[in-house]
């Protein structure tokens, strides 16, 4: 929303909240909070608008669109919001005039189901159904936020169209009158970006170690080992108790780790710290940003367990604060995160324990990394990554304007034969 100011550009955020309200952001930038109820699975934590919300021929969202009315609508949930495309699709919402549709996919579905609901062939081809037959040909185009976000919808595409039921996903786009243009032409990726005002080495500072070790309640001398985020499965939290019991038994260091971050999980981490590990795993639940910034800078190493991560700005925020930064070799992250600017670890907790202890005895390999990983931040701040995010919106605008046919002629798609253009696609 900075951007949209910057730029100049209109924007508006249609966001779920506690009640109806309006906040003006600047004076290109708004969002509306419309009242929703909290998440009633997995994290409750979180509030969810639900589809009658917009189904309905007077909801509250409806009268934002039609008294906003964009030139482009795009939705970043693949669950509650995701009918909105299929609906304008199919001309549910003709008073609109028909915007152009973009779904920003920020996480992967595969890997929430791996962690919520089936690890096995069962959610693996759950999770390729609904984003092969479903999710893909209901928006006109796809933004990711990192190559391998953006692996899942080409690769549920082609595993549909590439399976003996080729007749079934070729009728569910036309069902839901998917663009006639191959996915390789819909889909870009636009990584997130850190804001290297706020994160930086320059938050270092005796006085605010000295506070962070004592909000803590650890010694002075300990290695402070810092994760920041969310403690729920997809994390791979259980890593996190797990190396901690290897360096538990180093003789030479008090190695203790601070989790910065709230979620499901976060009681069993607690327990399990109390009753294993003696307390070693210390939880400061949610903080602010200006604490979290401060707290970066002023810990000793930081760690990130979750080998599926979507982008992972966590990492990023770390190595723009200049500190030491431990990794699983695997995920979105690898999108900037090399052997050069962090330690790229197999998630495994012998492997985590030996990189995180090496960050502290290497001074030479601690510092090299270091610099390596500022100029990684500098490379990717979140103005640089806004303005690439609003670039990308005027090339896929231009294009939707210049063959719309192709995106917009429902009755063409309905008689479409998309196994036809896979097939081009493919050879």
């Amino acid at each position: 929303m900075a951007a949209a100011g910057r730029h100049k550009r209109y924007m508006r955020l249609i966001v779920p909240g506690e009640k109806e309200e309006i906040e003006e952001v600047n004076d290109y930038a708004r969002i509306y909070y419309v009242p929703a109820p909290k998440s009633f699975l997995f994290d409750k934590r979180y509030r969810v608008i639900l589809p009658w919300q917009y189904m309905s021929g007077d909801s509250l969202i409806r009268k934002i669109l039609l008294e906003e009315m964009p030139d482009m609508v795009e939705i970043t949930d693949k669950y509650t919001l995701s009918m909105f495309g299929t609906m304008v699709r199919r001309g549910k919402f003709n008073q609109l005039n028909r915007p152009m549709l973009v779904h920003f996919s920020c996480e992967r579905m595969d890997d929430n189901v791996a962690s919520f609901l089936s690890k096995g062939r069962i959610g693996r081809w759950l999770a390729q159904t609904v984003m092969g037959n479903y999710n893909v040909p209901s928006f006109d185009f796809h933004i990711a936020n990192s190559p391998y976000t953006a692996k899942e919808l080409t690769g549920s595409v082609a595993a549909k169209f590439g399976n003996g039921r080729k007749w079934f996903i070729n009728k569910c786009w036309q069902v839901f009158r998917a663009p006639r243009v191959p996915i390789e032409e819909r889909l870009y990726v636009c990584p997130r970006g850190v804001d290297a005002d706020q994160f930086s080495p320059e938050r270092k500072s005796p006085e605010i170690r000295a506070e962070l070790v004592e909000k803590a309640g650890i010694p002075e001398e300990s290695i402070v080992i810092l994760y920041a985020g969310r403690i729920s499965p997809e994390k791979n939290i259980g890593l996190l108790p797990e190396f901690m019991k290897v360096l538990a038994k180093d003789k030479k260091n008090d190695y203790r780790l601070v989790v910065a971050g709230d979620g499901p999980q976060a009681d069993w981490l607690k327990e399990t710290s109390e009753s294993e590990l003696q307390g070693k795993i210390v939880l400061l639940g949610h903080l602010d940003k200006e604490t979290l910034a401060n707290y970066y800078a002023n810990c000793d190493v930081f760690v990130h367990p979750n080998p599926k991560e979507p982008f992972g700005i966590a990492p990023l925020e770390a190595m723009a604060s200049g500190v030491p930064t431990v990794v699983p070799n695997a995920g979105g992250l690898l999108f900037y995160a090399t052997d050069e600017n962090t330690w790229l670890m197999e998630p495994e907790a012998e492997q985590f324990a030996a990189a995180i202890k090496e960050t502290v005895e290497n001074k030479a390999l601690r510092k090299s990394k270091i610099k390596a990983a500022l100029k990684t931040a500098e490379d990717n701040t979140r103005i640089k990554s806004t303005d690439n995010l609003l670039a990308t919106y005027d090339k896929i605008y231009k294009d939707f304007c210049s063959r719309k046919e192709l995106f917009v002629g429902a009755d063409e798609s309905a008689a479409f034969d998309f196994r036809e253009m896979a097939k081009a696609t493919s050879s």
